[in-house]
C-alpha cells in the first residue's frame, strides 16, 4: 500500500470512530437546558405558532429568499470563467461582461421595484 493510500485510510478511520465518540460525550458532558423559551422554534423573526396552512404570510420572506438564490448561483458561474479566462480570449472576456451586465440589470429592477423594502 502506498504512504498516502495508507493515510487517508487512517483518517478515514479516525473519523469513524473519534466523531460518534465526540456526539455521545458532548451529550452527557455537556450543558443542560430545562429553559422553556430556549426549545422554541424561531424563524428569522417571526414567532412561529400552531395555526392553520391558509393563514396570510409574508411574502417578502419568499422573495428575498429567491432573489438571494438567483444571485448566488449566478455569482457561481464567475468562478470557473475566471479560471478559463486565458483560453477564452477576448471573446470569453466580451461574453462574461454581458453576463455581468445581465446580473447588474437585475438588481436595479428588483431595487427600482423595491422587492426588497420592508416597510
Amino acid at each position: 500500500m502506498s504512504d498516502s493510500l495508507l493515510l487517508a485510510s487512517g483518517m478515514i478511520l479516525a473519523l469513524v470512530i473519534l466523531l460518534p465518540i465526540l456526539f455521545h460525550l458532548t451529550r452527557y458532558l455537556g450543558a443542560k437546558s430545562d429553559n422553556i423559551r430556549k426549545n422554541e422554534p424561531y424563524e428569522g423573526g417571526v414567532r412561529v405558532t400552531h395555526k392553520d396552512s391558509d393563514d396570510i404570510f409574508n411574502i417578502k420572506f419568499f422573495l428575498v429568499g429567491i432573489v438571494f438564490l438567483i444571485f448566488d448561483v449566478e455569482v457561481l458561474f464567475l468562478f470557473p470563467w475566471a479560471l478559463n479566462l486565458r483560453e477564452l480570449g477576448l471573446f470569453g472576456l466580451f461574453e462574461m461582461f454581458l453576463f455581468i451586465g445581465l446580473l447588474v440589470g437585475g438588481l436595479i429592477y428588483v431595487y427600482k421595484s423595491r422587492i426588497l423594502r420592508w416597510i
